[in-house]
């Protein structure tokens, strides 16, 4: 019988210069908290060459609001 194999989790931390996509697949729940905060895009085109702070600030989110963000990205 094959057992499981556990999902490893990234040790990579989400800076504001993390790619979007790249953010997604280091924190799969990375799209429900942007969409959480308010950026519901996740899934568009923009997301493939994308900086996090770069879409957010696109989306009016300021520095304080990113580097809060950020830290939800990075949390367990």
């Amino acid at each position: 019988m094959k057992t499981k194999t556990p999902i490893k989790k990234s040790k990579k931390q989400i800076t504001k210069n993390t790619n979007i996509l790249d953010a997604l697949e280091i924190n799969p729940n990375t799209a429900d908290i942007l969409i959480e905060s308010g950026m519901g895009c996740v899934g568009c085109m923009m997301a493939q060459v994308e900086t996090l702070e770069q879409g957010l600030k696109t989306h009016g989110f300021n520095k304080k609001q990113i580097d809060e963000i950020i830290k939800r990205l990075n949390k367990k």
